[in-house]
């Protein structure tokens, strides 16, 4: 970490509070910001505050001292349940508040905890209640975006830093035993997908999906799908579609062991969504199929060896933030017209340059 100016010494001892509660994504590439935090103030106490689906991948990181669980559409959902949360978080006694989430909640949360400093985005809906506004760069990657929300503290990452997430030992026990199942073990090499998305302008089409395993396959890799068990139908879909014995663990994983299958893994393909992010955290070569959504957002893979593939020629793209139950101009051509050939040849270019001898993969 690169000092501009001040030490900043009124932090040294402090408690410092970061929230996230957006999706699990956006949970997963705000880790930078604590990991600089962290090492820029290691008497610090830090605190992170987030929802119950990021609750597994945050609560082994070595960087947060305590965590906090906002179930913002359950138990502590309206009014009453933020002002029962902002009275626990003010007996805290912050003296720093850091919000990449850009949503009013978020901001009224620590302005009614009354964390005396807090800095926000000056998009956020609750901008106005931020003692600090820093810019919403839109050229910038998430993780540059959030680590931006130093500069009022004069602080400046001097080298790039990645996304964490941390599986413990019984998680690596755990898939280490699952694979051994499926008779995969160290010199058997796997390419997992992750086919998965909250939105359907985010999804590859299940049959392209299909067609890109048996691709895979022909190359002798084990082809390992990976989602949530709300998805378990698309897995289903893929499997029906496919010649190939696909391995089916949809359902099976928590995040942090999902992110200990990846990093075992050759190669991960993604749609733009969270898995895409894991794999970031466990430096394995990501390549992110965009549909309606454009990787210059900035929610590309960032790990070594990565890559993106999107339709650039579309007028129509993008057409939301985050995503569409359906095309609205019903042709859908962002990701039908990125057919699975066209992945493969650069799947192909990706392992040859992360694993040239093909002979050893292993």
């Amino acid at each position: 970490m690169e000092k501009t100016t001040d030490q900043n010494p009124d932090l040294g001892s402090s408690k410092i509070l970061i929230l996230q509660t957006a999706f699990i994504g956006d949970v997963i590439l705000a880790t930078p910001l604590i990991r600089v935090v962290y090492e820029r103030f290691p008497a610090a106490e830090i605190h992170f505050l987030t929802i119950p689906s990021s609750r597994d991948l945050v609560e082994t990181l070595p960087t947060i001292r305590k965590l906090w669980i906002f179930d913002k559409r359950g138990k502590d959902n309206g009014f009453i349940g933020l002002i029962k949360l902002a009275r626990q978080l003010r007996q805290e006694k912050f003296q720093l508040a850091l919000v990449p989430h850009r949503s009013l909640r978020s901001a009224s949360l620590v302005f009614l905890a009354g964390i005396p400093r807090r800095i926000g985005f000056d998009r956020s809906s609750g901008a106005f209640l931020f003692t600090d506004k820093v810019i919403y760069q839109h050229s910038l990657h998430e993780v540059e975006r959030n680590l931006s929300l130093l500069g009022p503290l004069r602080l400046k990452p001097s080298e790039k830093i990645f996304p964490e997430v941390y599986p413990d030992d019984q998680d690596k026990e755990f898939v280490e035993n699952w694979l051994k199942g499926c008779g995969i073990n160290e010199s058997t090499p796997y390419i997992t997908l992750a086919p998965g998305s909250v939105w359907y302008t985010k999804r590859w089409p299940a049959e392209y999906w299909a067609a890109l395993a048996d691709l895979l396959n022909g190359e002798k890799y084990k082809i390992i799908l990976i989602g949530s068990a709300a998805d378990k139908y698309l897995s289903s879909k893929i499997i029906s579609a496919s010649s190939t014995g696909i391995i089916d663990a949809f359902g099976l994983f928590t995040l942090r062991q999902s992110a200990e299958l990846i990093r075992r893994s050759r190669l991960l393909i993604s749609n733009d969504s969270a898995p895409t992010h894991l794999g970031s955290a466990v430096r394995i070569p990501v390549l992110t199929i965009f549909g309606s959504t454009i990787s210059s957002f900035g929610f590309s893979p960032c790990s070594a060896g990565s890559r993106v593939v999107e339709n650039k020629n579309l007028d129509c793209r993008p057409c939301t933030d985050h995503g569409r139950m359906k095309c609205p101009l019903k042709h859908f051509k962002c990701m039908q017209d990125l057919t699975p050939a066209m992945v493969f040849e650069i799947v192909q270019k990706m392992l040859h340059e992360n694993y040239p001898d093909k002979t050893d993969r292993s």
